[in-house]
């Protein structure tokens, strides 16, 4: 994976009081604006999506080409195969060497890294933070984690050796100290590692994006990424001034304090004090209705989550419905965990097949969802896409066209008028006011 030239100004890397590296604008930032975009210094496509997803350019297919050799790597076509072979070669060996096991996403990352710091690309790259500054976090980890971390970098130690009896001493030669050792890069990857997903926002791979790792968290970040293949865009959701810090949610922000600050705590090793974690205001609303009822749909996510894994949609459909039920309305859309077990049944009518029991959820989220999103994010844009889809097959086309129309608003924020999605969105708004105009003249 070549490294593309770092990134041009408007952002500076910066020392944060209290966070240590940050990023922050040098100029004014436009909400909408397209702050930077970046490709990986190393990436690979998720184990459970690598049936799927072609391994170069990371595009969903129905039928790939597989490569002949390690049986792991799938391609679209010859292209994609032979623009991928000068990352796949080296790796292509490590896979062969551990069959029928496979490795983890970690594992086969952390490899990708190694043998791209070992060939560096021609033209020199502008990052604004290395690897070898990277923090791995190791001194603030629980020995459970640590030891956790050591049986992944005793995995990558067997999975790279095959490549060479001599890599060790190559390794040794090119690469900086802290990234030597196989425990340290395998944390280093873990805690700065970025999940590459799709337009719809499903995950389809991870990637390490040296400078964008400067960029620190909060609740209600003023940046957002989305990616077009592997290239990470980073975009303002906010208007953002000159010398003032570039933030993202590390994490999914629709949750309440408490549990995004042990998932922070738990993945990031940082407790966030935040303006949003420290005012707690949506909490009232985030846990309304009866405590008792509320509670039952949050004990019944992990199964459900279960079935989600499993694609088992059927029984998920039947138990979000009937969970949904027995909360009736003394759970309003608006509490978190009915909104959760909802989102559940839209996803399972969905692969039903069963549209109009699919709208009916799709739209009992969209008040939640406006009132949990004030500022544009892609998860909201992409909800309404949904929901707009949804209405345009029940031949609900007006409908369709305001939702299509409330997308476009909130995705050419976090997305741009260029993004794939964004295209797809506006073919959409036009094929509707095409339908009205036909409909009206047939009149």
């Amino acid at each position: 994976m070549e490294r593309k030239a770092g990134m041009a100004s408007p952002v500076e890397r910066f020392v944060c009081p209290g966070k240590g590296n940050g990023l922050r604008a040098t100029a004014r930032i436009r909400r909408g604006q397209l702050v930077t975009s970046a490709e990986p210094l190393g990436c690979c496509v998720s184990n459970k999506r690598s049936r799927e997803v072609c391994h170069h350019c990371f595009t969903r297919q129905e039928t790939l080409l597989r490569c002949s050799q390690c049986k792991m790597a799938r391609y679209c076509n010859t292209a994609c195969q032979k623009q991928a072979w000068s990352g796949h070669k080296r790796e292509c060996k490590c896979l062969r060497s551990l069959l029928p096991r496979r490795p983890t996403d970690s594992v086969r990352l952390a490899a990708r890294l190694i043998f791209a710091l070992l060939s560096p690309p021609k033209s020199t790259s502008s990052e604004l933070f290395t690897l070898e500054e990277h923090e791995s976090h190791l001194n603030s980890m629980s020995e459970q984690k640590k030891q956790g971390l050591a049986q992944l970098a005793s995995m990558l130690e067997l999975y790279v050796q095959q490549e060479a009896s001599d890599l060790a001493q190559e390794m040794t030669s090119a690469l900086p100290p802290s990234c030597q050792d196989p425990l340290s890069l395998i944390a280093k990857v873990t805690c700065n590692c970025f999940t590459i997903s799709d337009g719809e926002l499903q995950e389809v791979g991870v990637g390490l994006y040296p400078s964008l790792s400067l960029l620190n968290h909060d609740c209600r970040p003023n940046c957002v990424m989305v990616f077009e293949g592997t290239r990470l865009q980073l975009r303002a959701v906010q208007d953002i001034g000159p010398k003032e810090e570039l933030t993202i949610s590390y994490i999914e922000t629709l949750s309440l304090t408490e549990e995004r600050q042990r998932q922070l705590e738990e993945q990031y090793h940082f407790v966030c004090r935040c303006q949003r974690c420290d005012s707690k205001e949506e909490e009232g609303l985030m846990l309304s209705g009866e405590e008792e009822k509320w509670r039952q749909l949050k004990e019944a996510l992990p199964r459900l989550e279960g079935l989600k894994t499993e694609s088992n949609w059927q029984v998920l459909l039947e138990s979000c419905s009937s969970l949904l039920s027995a909360a009736g309305g003394d759970v309003p859309d608006e509490n978190l965990y009915r909104l959760r077990v909802t989102d559940m049944a839209l996803d399972a009518a969905v692969h039903q097949g069963q549209w109009e029991e699919a709208l009916r959820y799709g739209m009992k989220t969209l008040p939640a969802y406006r009132l949990y999103y004030p500022d544009p994010h892609p998860v909201h844009g992409v909800q309404l896409m949904r929901v707009g889809k949804l209405q345009h097959y029940m031949e609900h086309i007006e409908d369709a066209l305001d939702t299509f129309k409330e997308a476009f608003i909130i995705m050419k924020i976090t997305h741009g008028e260029d993004h794939p999605l964004t295209t797809d969105l506006k073919i959409k708004m036009e094929e509707c006011r095409q339908e009205i105009d036909t409909q009206l003249s047939h009149r």
